[in-house]
């Protein structure tokens, strides 16, 4: 599905909205007390977010699907099991009532990773599966579509569980099934979420149920308000987020330990870390395995420079000098930790920029605000730290510049957050520009591994002389 990948102003009131509306749980005054000690050393530290709410601003953002350029890799455990690829909804024999519901939701043709995982998905018989697949490329709408598929509605008794790790995911997932099961009104949908209860000694007579690990749990070990014999399908979402969430793998093990030997597992994740991998293994037997080929390195179209600076007054001091030579749309600049974006963006607020900030300290709703204005144009500048290292296109970014080199735990050139950084310009073909600031050895020398890893050349660049700074513009 070809869409823009900006979001319209309704459309930016309707999921700000949406996210206002969750239940998300707030912090009391004792625990901002608690916590205002850690703030200021938090500032010091490499910002990061949860890798939930990384998640799901991402599963927000990204309002239809994102066109992905990498190869997807296709595993077998099983030789014997033919694969194929569809190219329209149509091709899948999907119940008429099903299809209308996908089509309604805007999908005209299935992007790479649902034309191969969802005619496994919907084999017969049914398929195991293992999938990595970033937020954006149709992943959810794909294992949805299975879940709604598998259902016998003549059957009065949940059949499908879909665990995500937090509630703000689990409604997500739950959007998207019931948009898409518009026209089908016999299946009928339950959350196990908090705020959910069931009475005792009732028993669910829905037929999929959407939730988080310790309220599934609950349902169906401690009160058997269904029974999980019954389950023919068993979908866990974003896998590796669910392994950064304490106590949740241990709660999913529990529950898969009570299904059925017959029972259909999907299995969803971004990334394949060895944790995950491990726990992929107590879950799901026999898979197809899908999985992203490495990020194509192509840095063709961003021109990569680096300036020598001496301090942080350098480094702001070239940010002006290019800002006043040469017109510049919109910009992304990356930080290292929040102090530094926040001195970052004082600076260049009191120099007249007009400025948003974008870190972890901020919750999912407030960064939401800010990347819709950002979107809008409001402000030309957006300042951030890794937080917003990948995922997010904004078509007008002409430049990114990095205030402080990426580098990992260990101090060393950290190449995939630098080739996420700096592709979030020259995005939609276009030509971007990236600046690397560099005022230490140490970050010179990351900056030349990041010129080896990736085999492209990063050109000095005088932040002092008009006329070379003029040429990058050209």
């Amino acid at each position: 599905m070809a869409e823009s990948a900006a979001i319209s102003a309704s459309e930016a009131e309707e999921l700000t909205s949406l996210v206002n509306n969750l239940d998300i749980t707030r912090p009391s005054d004792a625990e901002k007390d608690k916590n205002e000690a850690g703030e200021a050393a938090a500032g010091e530290q490499d910002d990061t977010a949860s890798p939930a709410d990384t998640s799901l601003l991402r599963k927000i953002i990204r309002k239809g699907l994102v066109e992905s350029k990498q190869d997807l890799e296709i595993q077998r455990k099983d030789p014997s099991s033919p694969l194929y690829s569809v190219k329209t909804f149509d091709a899948l024999r999907l119940k008429p009532e099903l299809l209308k519901g996908v089509y309604a939701m805007g999908f005209n043709a299935p992007s790479k990773i649902q034309e191969t995982a969802v005619p496994t998905l919907l084999a017969h018989p049914p398929q195991n599966l293992i999938a990595q697949s970033q937020s954006g490329t149709g992943k959810t709408a794909a294992f949805v579509l299975a879940m709604l598929s598998r259902v016998d509605t003549s059957e009065n008794y949940p059949q499908v569980l879909c665990l995500s790790p937090t509630y703000e995911l689990a409604i997500q997932t739950g959007e998207v099934a019931a948009k898409m099961a518009k026209f089908c009104p016999d299946i009928r949908l339950q959350y196990a979420v908090r705020g959910e209860e069931v009475a005792r000694g009732h028993k669910l007579d829905c037929h999929i149920i959407i939730g988080t690990p310790g309220k599934m749990l609950d349902w169906g070990v401690k009160f058997r308000v269904f029974d999980l014999k019954k389950i023919r399908v068993f979908v866990l979402d974003e896998a590796d987020v669910m392994i950064a969430t304490q106590g949740h793998q241990d709660q999913c093990i529990r529950i898969h330990k009570h299904l059925s030997k017959d029972c259909q597992m999907m299995f969803f994740s971004a990334t394949y870390e060895r944790e995950v991998m491990e726990f992929a293994e107590y879950i799901v037997e026999n898979p197809v395995i899908i999985r992203l080929k490495r990020e194509q390195e192509s840095l063709d179209n961003i021109k990569q420079y680096y300036v020598k600076c001496r301090n942080q007054e350098e480094k702001y001091q070239a940010i002006q000098n290019v800002y006043g030579v040469i017109t510049v749309g919109q910009a992304i600049i990356f930080c290292h930790t929040r102090k530094t974006a926040s001195w970052l963006a004082t600076k260049m607020s009191k120099d007249g920029h007009s400025v948003a900030v974008l870190s972890g300290d901020l919750t999912v709703e407030q960064r939401l605000a800010v990347l819709d204005r950002f979107r809008d144009g409001k402000e030309k500048v957006l300042i951030t730290t890794n937080v917003l290292s990948r995922g997010i296109d904004v078509e007008q970014v002409t430049i990114v510049v990095n205030f402080d080199m990426p580098m990992d735990q260990s101090g060393k050139a950290d190449c995939e957050t630098y080739l996420h950084r700096i592709g979030r310009t020259g995005r939609f073909g276009k030509n971007g520009i990236a600046i690397n600031l560099v005022d230490s050895e140490k970050s010179m020398d990351i900056c030349r591994a990041i010129e080896a890893h990736f085999r492209k050349k990063i050109h000095f660049l005088d932040a002092e002389n008009v006329e070379e700074i003029e040429k990058i513009g050209s």
